[in-house]
Order: C-alpha cells, then structure tokens, then sequence
C-alpha cells in the first residue's frame, strides 16, 4: 500500500516476481479491495484496515493505526508466516513499527539502512547508515561498521572485508568530535582484529570502491544517496539528448550504442534498489517510495535473495562473534546525561 504509487506498481511488481520465481510465494497486506488486481496461486491477501500515510507521525504510526498494512506485514516476519517484509512506504514509521516488533539484536541499539552503491570497480559498495539514524554517536558508528561486516560477509563470502569512515578528509585530524572518536573506537577494533578498519574515506571514495563499506550517520548517508542518484538520471539524460539532435550524433549513437546501454544500465539507481534494515531480529526491506515496478521488483529480489542464504543467520553469527568488541566499546561510552522531559 505504501509508496507514491501504491499498488498500481507494487502489484505488477509483485506479478513480475512470481514469474521470476517459480518457486516463491508472496503475501500482499493491504486493504482487499486494493489487491484484488493480483490473482495468483502463489500470492495471498492478508486483510488491513489501515495505512500508514507518507506524513504520518511516528506516533500515529506506532500507537493508533495498529492494523496497518505496514505493522501487519511485518508482524508476519514475527510470527514466522514470511521469511522477509519489503514496504515503500513511510520510512521512519517502518523502521519504528520494526524496531519495536521485531527488536534488535544483541549488541546492537540501533538498525541501520544499509543500501549498496555502484562503484566503479564493477561492484557495489554497502553504506551505512543511509536515513534510519540521523544523530548518531561513535558508539553507533561503530556498529554501523559491525553489521556492514556482517552483511557483506554473508553475501560475498568475504570474512574481512574493509570498512572506511565517512568523512571530511581522509586525515585523522579532521572531523567532528563523533567522527574523532569513532575513528579511534575502530582503530582500536582493528588492532585487536575485529574489524578491518581503513580509514577515513571521502564521498568520492564510496564511488572509487576504496572500501567494501562506509559508515555515516544517516542524514549524511541520505544526501549521499538523493545525490548520486540525481547525479546517475541527470547523466542518462544527458547522453539521451545529446545523441538525439544531428546526423553526426545519430551517427555516433549508432556506433556508440553498446557502450551507452552498458553505461545506461550501470547507472540506473533502480537496479540498486532495496536497502536491509540490519540490526532487527528479522528481514526487512525498504524500497524507495519513488519507486517504479521495475525498482520495487529488485527489492522483492534482494528480501528473497536474503531470505534463502540465510541472511539473518549469519548476521547473527557476525555479530556473537563481535561482541567482546561492542562490549568494551559501551563500557568506554561516558555516561549520558539524564534527559528532562517537560
């Protein structure tokens, strides 16, 4: 139900799926009347009365609309009725409904949005966090990088792939006091061989491939990614006019044809659509709410993807292992002052 489009694009989303998959199923949430459009022996209508809207509060979203198509989705993911949830639709509400639902595992206080971005080596790139977290302290940061580890451990086999520091610079010197002493949190991780640690990395780095994960905070990882997608559609369509006007650039195109569906392709942010919400005793997937049926498709494949490798599992496994280092971590964390509440 949720996103800018509704089920006018998740429900052919949904059927190009199931054609994909033939041995999938699928359970569509939502109001009935909304979903009759998908009939499927593979797909299900799980009945809610209520929808989280795009500008609902996190409270309206948690506490009043309790059979919301978002809620009861993701109560399926706890009861053990679906192996992952993917939603459109309100991004702070989703990440709060999961977080108190499902809640986090042990060693980690916050889920973090870990989307991949393509790099130029021809691989991706795994940032986070990219929008769940906007105030995040070192001790967040920190695992950020231990739930990266995870994730992409699980899905490349890698068992130490390289983590680098979101920041202004890559000297150790420059950044935020939070930054400074995330940085000295992961030294220490790599030191004692918990992590591997790179450095400090720049927003160029996270496109160059220097590192297999980069960790922010999620305001700075958010604008990252509105970024470089606005940066990816205003180059295809560049390319598009530019080779439309003029014999000599119809003729160019022609011979240039291949090169530019590669690039077109490569460039296209849909492709890299569906971001996990790592940290969560449970598989759930975030797709942009711009979506188009072709986005929402690639993030039902990466929930099903991570659904059958045993994501979740072996995140859980990465993280048991790292928890010695979140430990100390926390022990080392001042004391927080006491918050007034008026």
């Amino acid at each position: 139900m949720g996103g800018d489009h509704g089920p006018s694009v998740t429900l052919a989303a949904c059927r190009a799926f199931l054609a994909r998959h033939p041995e999938a199923s699928l359970l569509l949430v939502g109001l009935p009347a909304a979903l009759s459009g998908l009939e499927h022996p593979r797909a299900r209508i799980v009945p809610a009365t209520e929808v989280v809207g795009m500008d609902d509060s996190l409270e309206v979203a948690l506490r009043k609309k309790k059979d919301s198509s978002m809620r009861v989705a993701i109560q399926q993911v706890k009861d053990g009725s679906a192996q992952a949830a993917v939603s459109a639709g309100n991004t702070g509400a989703l990440m709060a409904i999961a977080r108190y639902l499902l809640k986090t595992l042990d060693g980690i206080d916050r889920p973090a949005i870990a989307p991949q971005l393509p790099n130029r080596k021809g691989g991706a790139t795994t940032v986070l966090d990219l929008g769940a977290n906007v105030d995040c302290d070192a001790e967040d940061l920190l695992q950020f990088a231990v739930l990266g580890s995870a994730l992409v451990s699980a899905l490349t086999g890698n068992d130490s792939p390289s983590v680098g520091l979101l920041n202004v610079g890559e000297e150790a010197i420059k950044g935020s006091e939070t930054i400074k002493k995330a940085s000295v949190l992961l030294r220490a991780a790599a030191n004692s061989r918990d992590l591997n640690f790179y450095g400090n990395v720049e927003g160029n780095d996270i496109f160059k491939g220097t590192t297999d994960i980069v960790v922010c905070d999620g305001f700075v990882g958010n604008v990252t990614l509105k970024a470089s997608e606005g940066v990816a559609s205003m180059i295809v369509e560049f390319l598009r006019i530019e080779y439309s006007n003029g014999l000599f650039s119809k003729f160019a195109a022609i011979v240039s044809y291949p090169v530019l569906k590669a690039l077109k392709k490569r460039l296209d942010h849909r492709r890299y659509n569906g971001a996990a919400l790592l940290g969560l005793r449970g598989l759930v997937f975030k797709s942009h709410g711009s979506a188009d049926d072709v986005a929402f498709g690639y993030a039902l494949d990466r929930a099903y993807d991570a659904a059958r490798n045993n994501l979740l599992d072996r995140v859980k496994a990465r993280i048991a292992r790292a928890a010695p280092l979140l430990k100390r971590a926390d022990a080392a964390a001042p004391a927080a002052t006491p918050a007034l509440h008026v």
